[in-house]
């Protein structure tokens, strides 16, 4: 059976254990804004636009506000920053501020660490005098775009927010994962992604000063929503934000766009080998250490030659260097949805060997084409890869275990298409667009619906 024969049809099943009846209110929905730094640049770009426009095809009264916008969508607005020569010297000044407060604390190869950011912005409070009215505020990746300090330390009592979380930083002294060090919840500081300055370097100050501001903050105010049940629990770890209500709402998608599609075909449009035996690693930055491609690597050099017509084909900013000889298609950059359903398609299947990661859209879009994953078992990957039902879940960092585990696949062309049938069945039944538009419709209505406690 092809794959591209794989069901399409929706399950109408899956009803989350800790969800609440569905709403029965009639009321009209809220107005939203969201609010990011873009609006399809980036993973995290990504998933907010794809909220944002599962909710305008719900019917609600949808919109954002980006400081770069890469689409011409109309329902999105882009920030534009005052020409004047005052406003224009004090976006110079405050960025050779921030600069001078990174410049000293970022390692000179910080382009293979994860990205770190402090939690001020060149625009201040500029943002606020343009941000569209709206009954929620839905926040979303908003590093260097929103300054902490003028945005969250001017806001009425009365307004609601729920923000989206793509990663960490909310809650930490600057780094977007930690990597595991866990200094989140105890002040950060002799952060281990900076230049050795003690226990009050960079990441203390900033963690401090976010401390501070969401302390002013009533509960009723903030309600966060992240993908994968792991990120919601690093947010109940956090002193800075554990006080907020969470919520898990997975990402969802269109389910029209990323579907099986025939094998062939695709392979003929990339270039790839009919008979090679494809594996595919998808990351906005190839490199990021995070990402665990360095891994991978050690992974294909211990298979290479048990596979034969091993293939692999990457995707992302910077082709990447094998350091072995492995057939290889780098495809470069690809937003397409069209394009990126095809090209999961086209592989047998899905290498996810993230070191920490929230809900990787990547392993989504793959099983929505029926394409099943090998990854390491951390973060929102096991919400994803139900091991030996969706894919295969191997201990973090074991590289061996990784590689064995591609063989497995590799080698059993039947297991693997059964695999792949599960993997449609659970993204109809879970991860949806629709599914991810009704849930924050009704946490948007319960939160409104709450009075604020001064």
């Amino acid at each position: 059976m092809s794959r591209s024969s794989l069901s399409t049809e929706p399950i109408n099943q899956y009803e989350p254990a800790d969800s609440k009846a569905r709403s029965n209110d009639d009321r009209h929905p809220p107005k939203v804004v969201h609010l990011s730094t873009y609006d399809i640049a980036g993973g995290a770009a990504r998933a907010a636009y794809r909220l944002h426009a599962g909710l305008r095809k719900a019917g609600v009264d949808s919109s954002m506000f980006v400081r770069e916008a890469r689409t011409s969508d109309r329902s999105v607005i882009t920030f534009e920053p005052t020409t004047t020569f005052c406003g224009r010297a004090k976006r110079r000044i405050r960025r050779e501020q921030i600069e001078r407060k990174l410049r000293p604390s970022i390692p000179p190869d910080s382009d293979s660490l994860e990205p770190f950011r402090i939690d001020c912005s060149e625009y201040g409070a500029d943002i606020l005098s343009q941000l569209p009215s709206h009954d929620i505020l839905n926040l979303h990746w908003i590093a260097d775009f929103v300054d902490y300090p003028s945005f969250f330390g001017a806001f009425s009592k009365h307004t609601r927010i729920v923000w989206t979380l793509h990663d960490m930083n909310a809650f930490t002294g600057g780094c977007h994962y930690d990597l595991g060090c866990g200094r989140f919840r105890d002040q950060c500081g002799e952060c281990p992604q900076l230049l050795g300055e003690g226990l009050n370097d960079l990441s203390h100050e900033i963690w401090l000063r976010k401390k501070s501001l969401f302390d002013q903050l009533s509960k009723e105010q903030i309600h966060f929503a992240t993908p994968s049940t792991w990120l919601a629990e690093e947010v109940k770890r956090s002193p800075i934000v554990g006080r907020f209500p969470v919520s898990v709402i997975p990402y969802g998608l269109d389910l029209t766009e990323f579907t099986p599609r025939d094998e062939g075909s695709a392979r003929e449009v990339f270039g790839i080998p009919h008979e090679a035996k494809v594996i595919l690693f998808v990351a906005d930055g190839l490199p990021l250490f995070r990402k665990g491609f360095e891994v991978l690597m050690r992974a294909l050099k211990h298979i290479r030659g048990r596979i034969p017509h091993l293939h692999l084909v990457t995707v992302g900013h910077n082709s990447p260097d094998l350091g072995h000889r492995i057939p290889h298609s780098y495809l470069g950059h690809i937003n397409n949805d069209r394009l990126l359903s095809n090209i999961y398609s086209a592989a047998d299947l899905l290498v996810i060997p993230s070191l920490q990661d929230n809900l990787p859209n990547t392993v989504l879009e793959s099983m929505a084409c029926g394409t099943p994953a090998v990854g390491f078992e951390v973060g929102g990957i096991p919400d994803m890869i139900q091991h030996r039902q969706t894919g295969l879940l191997v201990p973090p960092h074991e590289a061996d275990a990784l590689g064995a585990a591609m063989v497995e696949l590799l080698q059993n062309p039947e297991r693997r298409m059964a695999l792949g049938e599960n993997c449609r069945r659970v993204a109809l039944r879970q991860f949806s667009l629709e599914e991810q538009a009704e849930r924050y419709c009704q946490l948007y209505t319960e939160i409104l619906s709450q009075p604020i406690v001064h």
